[in-house]
């Protein structure tokens, strides 16, 4: 259950930090694969259409659609498909600690129907006490260890989209990350920084760089100052960056971001676009989630006290 892609050429690939993986160097976002406007066939086929490509890097978490995406995405990984692919999910504990983190492992592969996953990230770091609690006795770092070691996981990173103090601050503490996931986009560049104040770091110290969120979750391209192909150009073509996922939720996405990830934008080109955009990107306006609190997922909502999703703040 695959369908033919027209691309200039093969994916490609980069190293993942320092671990010694190659990962494409665009990968599909998990989201997607539990929406309600997307069938468990039409998942499927998306799924292994990317990883029939090239695209190995599959990106997931416990609490996207309420364990709807991982049961999906592990229905395509079967048939062989699961050798094919670098399977990252998330730890969405939100403070909670080893014991709920392990209780959620358990049950990701089983909805993932796999013995073991390539990449565990603590999910969204996003308020100023997580690095705390993330570092506590009992808490969730403990929890990727413990998961290492009993072979259920091969390697440990953590994700945000909020502040660059959070990544920084959660590599000071001293942990061996292998990787850390932040939103990179060229409205990025001029706005609480990832790209200038957390990637340099992270490559100084041999963490992959996982980018996201190229589109601004839709709102950059939406607001019409740069195109899809200008989003995903710019983003794969950010040093240090390892792997841009990207969500995508059908086969004409698929086919337009994966052409666009084999075109990486030279220097002249990124510091054009850099300048056409400054005045709509210094404020933020474009870049909403680095701002606010609608866009927490429901987990953390709920641990940090947070109104649901949809009711107003």
């Amino acid at each position: 259950m695959s369908t033919h892609l027209n691309l200039p050429g093969p994916i490609p690939r980069r190293p993942l930090g320092a671990t010694g993986e190659l990962v494409s160097v665009i990968g599909l976002g998990g989201w997607h694969m539990g929406h309600k406007g997307l069938t468990e066939e039409e998942s499927t086929r998306l799924v292994r259409t990317a990883l029939d490509h090239g695209i190995n890097f599959l990106d997931n978490a416990w609490d996207y659609n309420y364990g709807q995406s991982e049961r999906r995405m592990g229905a395509a990984l079967q048939d062989g498909y699961r050798e094919k692919a670098f399977l990252m999910t998330k730890c969405c504990t939100h403070g909670r600690g080893k014991r709920v983190a392990m209780e959620l492992l358990e049950e990701q592969l089983r909805w993932l129907k796999t013995d073991y996953l390539d990449l565990w990230q603590i999910h969204e770091v996003v308020f100023d006490n997580e690095p705390e609690q993330a570092y506590a006795s009992e808490g969730a770092i403990e929890a990727l260890v413990e998961a290492h070691q009993e072979g259920k996981v091969r390697y440990a990173g953590f994700t945000g989209h909020k502040s660059p103090w959070h990544h920084l601050e959660m590599v000071r503490r001293g942990f061996p990350f292998d990787t850390a996931m932040m939103p990179l986009n060229v409205m990025d560049f001029h706005f609480r920084s990832f790209e200038r104040e957390v990637v340099p770091v992270l490559a100084e110290r041999g963490i992959g760089v996982i980018g996201m969120k190229s589109m601004g979750g839709g709102r950059i391209v939406e607001s019409g100052a740069i195109t899809p192909e200008e989003a995903i150009r710019y983003t794969v073509s950010i040093p240090g960056l390892s792997t841009l996922v990207s969500g995508m939720d059908n086969l004409e996405h698929l086919q337009q971001n994966a052409a666009a990830a084999c075109r990486p934008m030279d220097a002249e080109e990124r510091a054009e676009l850099q300048e056409r955009v400054r005045p709509v990107a210094v404020d933020g306006r474009l870049e909403l989630y680095k701002i606010g609190i609608q866009f927490e997922g429901w987990a953390t909502r709920e641990q940090h006290g947070l109104p649901p999703i949809g009711t107003p703040c």
